[in-house]
């Protein structure tokens, strides 16, 4: 009895050792997560999410970039999800928020789709699963711009794009949980690899050049030049 109260307590170390190791290595993972990505900007300002992962702001081709990275463990959803969040936070003459979304499904804890009251009629050439919702009475401003901005990129990792007077995001599925370890032991652990450049760059590229874009449209003096 003796050995195995022994062994129970060894066992009971082991696993709160194993515990602690574990949890500062995610600590470390998801502060460092975009590490690799600060060379991107010029001028980094970094801060840290109440959920660990770290988030960057800074210029990238001249406008002000903010990158954050948001986990998604809504047991709603089929897998826990990690999506990255890019904004261009750059002032733009638009009246109101516009609000296109893939694959919608009511549980985007990271959007205000669902509290947007307007439905709005997805222009033709948009992908098949997008809905689009404003606060604002009228078509989505820049139609064009954003149909060939939303052509360029992988309609499976896209899952938002915002265009509002306060500038644009865009949200990208970047990772989901492991199905085996998920269903067995509800391990929705995400983000243990830092974010790669070639994964970012692309995207905060094309966001610039669709802010500049949809600037030029809704700029005043040009609205009034016609």
């Amino acid at each position: 009895m003796v050995f195995v109260w022994g062994l129970c307590a060894v066992l009971l170390v082991l696993a709160v050792s194993h515990s602690v190791r574990s949890g500062a290595a995610r600590r470390s993972a998801r502060a460092g997560y975009l590490d690799l990505c600060l060379p991107l900007f010029a001028t980094p300002r970094t801060a840290e999410a109440e959920t660990g992962f770290a988030r960057i702001s800074g210029l990238f081709q001249g406008q002000m970039v903010d990158v954050q990275v948001v986990p998604d463990s809504l047991s709603l959803r089929k897998l826990p999800c990690l999506w990255l969040l890019v904004t261009v936070a750059e002032p733009l003459a638009v009246t109101g928020t516009y609000d296109a979304m893939l694959r919608a499904t009511g549980a985007e804890t990271f959007s205000r789709f669902g509290k947007l009251p307007i439905q709005i009629v997805t222009p033709q050439g948009f992908p098949e699963n997008c809905s689009i919702r404003a606060d604002v009475p009228g078509p989505m401003p820049a139609v064009a711009a954003i149909g060939r901005a939303l052509a360029r990129l992988d309609k499976a990792r896209l899952k938002e794009l915002v265009l509002a007077p306060k500038g644009l995001r865009l949200v990208w599925l970047l990772e989901e949980a492991d199905r085996g370890r998920y269903l067995l032991f509800r391990d929705a652990e995400m983000g243990g690899e830092p974010l790669l450049p070639a994964v970012l760059e692309p995207l905060m590229d094309t966001l610039c050049n669709l802010w500049a874009e949809v600037a030029e449209q809704a700029s005043p003096r040009r609205r009034l030049a016609r």
